[in-house]
């Protein structure tokens, strides 16, 4: 009885618990929901398949629903409604008020949708909102990661740098409440329906908000607003006064090395990733059928045993783990899926079987918590570090130049591009220069410089070969410069940066740099590189961008230097079949030289896509482009623009000189997507320059073009009134150069004039007048006889010669501004 007693008082004090809990908003939250939102699209159908698995995989409670936005039309072709248990909500990729393309609204609109209108909305206390592109490793439970109502659990975003500055005060009434956070959000459904339409307002106020979409504003790298939903989510926060629990350790990136004693529980595969010469990137896959493709899945990844051979630093190692658990899960999914949809059962395969093993599962089984993953930090209580281990290592940024007004114009379009881009570190210019030429110089400002003497005239054989400065500078540079980084990224000085190139996105390592594909590097394959390097197996055809572990460079850049002089010298291998050279001029030697420099060392490149385009070249859906390469001609409708015309016009000396405008964006056709999206990027491209050059003026103090006198048409009737009198202002006359001549440049080039003798009419007419009063003179004294006669012909002479001293004067007046301009 006693027995029977106390059992009785346990059971009353855990129902007091509960219902005291249930007052105090702190009851076991048992129910609780998981939302993502997706388009009717290949490329999150495959996503969706991936996510769902990784759900029933992980064992995380509670149901799951996805927020399916599509139009009607689109939903007659959709394929892929069994996918996943399926909330249909309307479509806001093309806004319904301001016909704005910005698919990622659907996210807060799709929330709001479905807290209207789903009776699940009204049976549920807790809601987990993941994106698509997720792969979970175990149980996201908001009150185990200490969620609470009115403090919402998420993953750090520092690169919201909008919630620091003007964005933030202009967006919300609380910018001290501005949180940068994203990715994984865990909160209260109280929460959630107080923030969702304040999501969505301030999404599209935001994106409206053009005028401040520049990259030093909202980090943005593309400055196009794609992140206005990023933003709309923490102002609409702030807005409503929720401050986040904020925690770094639960989501991690493939490819990211994760914190020494934490478990990632989620993986945001939103970035490339690779483990050793295997890779995977979403983009590449953006109209994949693959997942009503039978039995065709995504290219295996290494297996374990590999992955332990490659890395000895178990941290690191355990990263490797993590990228190559990403895409088997997926692939896991897959499989699955394939089945459910009746496609017979797929041929055996090494891979397939070890998908089914008991090694993979137990390498996949759910991952609980640790305590230190749980750990989270309000954002007023400690700044939170954006690092994924330790501090990222330092990166500096290098170009080679010479002094000619073609690189000085090309040197403030990439610095003006650098500071935009948020590119860490320093830039400095490798200025080729010999000492005739430094002496007249007056670009010594343009940018931080390192002096190289030139190698354009070789030395020892004498061989004209100006791209030998690239590999000699670099190498100027490494012995004589104090250099403190450990990364350096290589450029050309006709680039345009567009975003950061870091080494950690694109996984460069010592003994492993990375660089854009130069495909028509042939001599690779060919005698070529049996000629030149030991080992031509590792010759790679790569160029433009290099990433690479100062180490690996100090090895390397004599090679570098050394293999472009052999191959430069080997004339009688420059045939176009052979190098690849259309010109067969042994122009591309250098490259070779860096190629098969590389090669000698076996230093083998990882090669990126996804860094490099040349304005004109048709993007790959989806790829964010970080470098314009503007080597080739590339045009837009009736504009074009070829660097190569431009090689001797001066426009960094000259005020106001710009390239010739470009088409306005929206007058462009949008009938054909692959030719719209090649035609903004050409014309970011020639946008970008055309700033920089007007900066440059601007910083130069050029005067105001507006207050400059004379239009066009006075400038063409004075340059014809002043060679009747046998001179001409030089500096309004066309110039012999293969510049090329269009209005939009001509107009850009305004002439400073004398305000005092700014008028070559007003000069006319007082010549003319003089000339009549002269006349009359000479008559007047044909009457008055030879001594008054002599006496008015000298004040004739002297008053002759006054009149043309003027005129005289003016002229050197105007020659002494032409020259003081140009010397500015």
């Amino acid at each position: 009885m006693a027995k029977f007693t106390v059992l009785i008082w346990v059971l009353l004090g855990l129902w007091t618990d509960v219902v005291l809990g249930v007052e105090n908003g702190q009851e076991a939250p048992y129910r609780i929901h998981t939302l993502f939102s997706v388009e009717c699209q290949n490329y999150f159908d495959w996503q969706t398949v991936g996510l769902m698995h990784s759900f029933k995989k992980a064992g995380q409670p509670g149901p799951i629903t996805r927020l399916l936005s599509c139009t009607e039309e689109e939903k007659k072709n959709y394929r892929g409604m069994h996918l996943a248990p399926t909330f249909e909500v309307p479509s806001m990729s093309r806004h319904p008020r301001t016909g704005d393309w910005y698919p990622a609204i659907n996210k807060p609109a799709g929330i709001v949708h479905w807290l209207k209108n789903s009776k699940d909305a009204d049976n549920v206390d807790w809601v987990v909102i993941l994106d698509a592109d997720m792969i979970i490793r175990g149980p996201i439970t908001p009150w185990e990661l200490g969620a609470e109502k009115g403090k919402p659990v998420a993953a750090y975003y520092g690169y919201l740098v909008g919630c620091d500055n003007i964005l933030a005060h202009l967006h919300t009434n609380h910018p001290e409440l501005c949180d940068k956070v994203g990715g994984l959000l865990a909160m209260h459904i109280d929460d959630l329906r107080a923030l969702a339409p304040m999501w969505l307002s301030k999404t599209e106020e935001v994106r409206e908000d053009r005028a401040h979409w520049a990259t030093n504003i909202t980090g943005d790298i593309y400055g196009q607003g794609w992140i206005s939903e990023m933003y709309g989510y923490s102002f609409g926060a702030a807005e409503v006064g929720l401050r986040h629990k904020i925690n770094d350790n639960l989501m991690i990136y493939p490819g990211y090395t994760p914190r020494e004693g934490f478990q990632p529980i989620l993986l945001h595969y939103g970035l490339p990733f690779s483990v050793g010469n295997w890779s995977f990137s979403k983009l590449e896959h953006h109209e994949d059928g693959i997942v009503y493709d039978c039995g065709r899945l995504f290219p295996e990844p290494p297996y374990p045993r590999e992955v332990k051979l490659m890395e000895s630093d178990p941290n690191k190692r355990r990263g490797l783990f993590l990228s190559i658990e990403c895409i088997n899960t997926l692939n896991e999914g897959l499989l699955l899926q394939h089945a459910a949809n009746g496609c017979s059962k797929p041929k055996w395969s090494k891979y397939l079987s070890f998908l089914k093993s008991k090694t993979f599962a137990e390498l996949t089984k759910p991952k609980l918590l640790t305590p230190n993953s749980i750990k989270t930090e309000t954002a007023n209580e400690q700044q939170v570090i954006d690092e994924p281990q330790k501090p990222h290592p330092k990166i500096h940024t290098i170009f080679s130049t010479e002094c000619t007004p073609y690189f000085d114009w090309q040197t403030v379009g990439l610095v003006h591009s650098f500071h935009l881009s948020g590119q860490p570190g320093n830039i400095t210019r490798l200025l080729s220069c010999t000492d005739e030429d430094l002496k007249r110089y007056a670009g010594h400002d343009l940018a931080p410089t390192h002096y190289v003497p030139s190698m354009s005239r070789h030395p020892l054989t004498g061989d004209w070969y100006p791209a030998i400065n690239k590999p000699a500078a670099v190498l100027h540079w490494l012995n004589h410069a104090n250099i403190d980084a450990e990364f350096i990224v290589i450029l050309d000085a006709d680039m345009i940066l567009r975003g950061p190139i870091t080494p950690w996105e694109f996984k460069a390592a010592r003994g492993r740099p990375v660089s854009t594909p130069y495909d028509y590097l042939i001599g690779c394959d060919n005698v070529l590189a049996k000629l030149h390097t030991s080992h031509p197996e590792a010759c790679d055809k790569v160029g433009g961008v290099i990433i690479m572990h100062i180490e690996d460079l100090r090895k390397f850049a004599m090679l570098w230097l050394h293999k472009t002089e052999e191959v430069r010298a080997d004339k009688s291998h420059y045939a176009t079949n052979i190098t690849g050279d259309i010109y067969e001029s042994g122009w591309i030697s250098e490259m070779y030289g860096y190629s098969f420099g590389a090669a000698e060392l076996q230093l083998r490149h990882l090669i990126s896509r996804e860094i490099l385009i040349y304005p004109g070249y048709v993007p790959e859906p989806g790829v964010k482009y970080r470098v314009f390469h503007y080597g080739l001609e590339f045009k837009v409708g009736n504009w074009s623009f070829d660097k190569a015309n431009w090689r001797d016009a001066d426009m960094v000396n000259k005020c106001w000189a710009k390239f010739p405008d470009l088409p306005d964006p929206s007058t462009l056709d949008r009938t054909d997507e692959d030719v719209l999206q090649r035609d903004l990027l050409s014309i970011e491209c020639g946008k970008t320059l055309n700033e920089a050059l007007l900066l440059h003026h601007k910083k130069r103090n050029c005067p105001d073009p507006n207050s400059l006198s004379n239009s066009n048409e006075d400038t063409a009737k004075e340059a014809v009134s002043s060679r009747k009198f046998g001179w001409i202002d030089v500096s309004n006359t066309v110039r012999t150069d293969p510049v090329p001549v269009k209005h939009s440049q001509e107009s850009s080039l305004p002439a400073a004039t004398d305000g005092l003798f700014g008028s070559f009419r007003f000069w006319v007419i007082v010549l003319w007048a003089v000339s009549g009063l002269g006349f009359v003179a000479v008559m007047f004294t044909v009457f008055l006889g030879r001594k008054s006669k002599g006496t008015k012909g000298k004040s004739y002479r002297s008053k002759r010669r006054s009149s043309y001293s003027g005129f005289l004067d003016m002229n050197g007046r105007e020659r002494l501004l032409h020259n003081a301009e140009s010397s500015l």
